[in-house]
């Protein structure tokens, strides 16, 4: 199976969701409401990508290991970042995050700015932003 096929995107995420969980395949298996064998081998085999995953199974997956459900789709690794930190803002910074990435889009020589911006020492940020925003 191709490493970027949806089941391998899937697998790949379910492993990383549940170590940052820091559960084990059993544990998980166990609160999924399998039983400790049962589950084990269950997640084993999503894992291993033996068996797909239903989606009634996909999002009880999603909501133990409090990830959203489209994080465990990703394509890859940042975007599945991605999701998981916008999942974690509230409304009005989705909001916020929605229009600023197709700015974004339209005018690509802004996102290495940003990005530079963001690793400056908190303190030097609001003059860089003033700087970059044309204000004085």
């Amino acid at each position: 199976m191709s490493a970027s096929s949806p089941r391998a995107l899937f697998a790949a995420r379910l492993i990383q969701a549940r170590l940052l969980r820091g559960l084990s395949q059993r544990t998980l298996g166990d609160r999924m409401g399998l039983g400790k064998e049962k589950g084990s081998s269950r997640i084993n085999r999503y894992e291993h990508q033996v068996t797909a995953i239903g989606f009634d199974n996909l999002g009880l997956l999603a909501q133990l290991l409090d990830v959203p459900v489209a994080y465990l789709l990703a394509d890859d690794a940042s975007m599945a970042d991605a999701i998981l930190a916008l999942s974690q803002a509230d409304d009005a910074q989705r909001e916020a995050v929605g229009k600023l990435l197709p700015a974004l889009a339209q005018d690509p020589a802004l996102l290495p700015k940003l990005v530079k911006l963001m690793e400056l020492p908190k303190a030097e940020r609001p003059k860089a932003l003033r700087a970059l925003s044309g204000e004085n």
